[in-house]
């Protein structure tokens, strides 16, 4: 069983930053493909960026984040890693990290195991 824990959420204006940071315990992100997700209120959960495991170490973003978003993992650390950059006010959503075996995916309902989120807020 593998728990995943998110931070680094928070309350940001337009065009700031933000670092979140989805940690493990039961399980190596480099066995796994990790996907970052979010949902807004109303709104599916929909696909933002994802890495593969250490075998097919490709990346995955979604249109909308493309140039402003970076995905990274920290072996050392057991930690993927979400920079956000140039964040806009539609980017407000519950952010969640996700794992699961095998190729990375873009659909949610492929993933074993999610975090609890962590809130994005931006104000325009």
């Amino acid at each position: 069983q593998v728990q995943l824990v998110e931070s680094g959420g928070g309350l940001v204006q337009a065009g700031g930053s933000l670092r979140l940071s989805c940690g493990a315990s039961g399980g190596t992100f480099s066995n796994y493909a990790t996907g970052w997700f979010r949902q807004a209120p109303g709104k599916e959960r929909e696909f933002v960026v994802g890495i593969g495991p250490s075998w097919n170490n490709g990346r995955t973003y979604a249109d909308s984040v493309k140039g402003r978003f970076t995905i990274s993992r920290d072996g050392v650390v057991n930690t993927v890693y979400l920079q956000m950059n140039s964040l806009k006010p539609e980017d407000t959503a519950v952010y969640y990290c996700a794992v699961k075996s095998g190729p990375l995916r873009v659909e949610a309902g492929a993933y074993d195991y999610w975090g609890q989120g962590t809130q994005v807020t931006v104000s325009s």
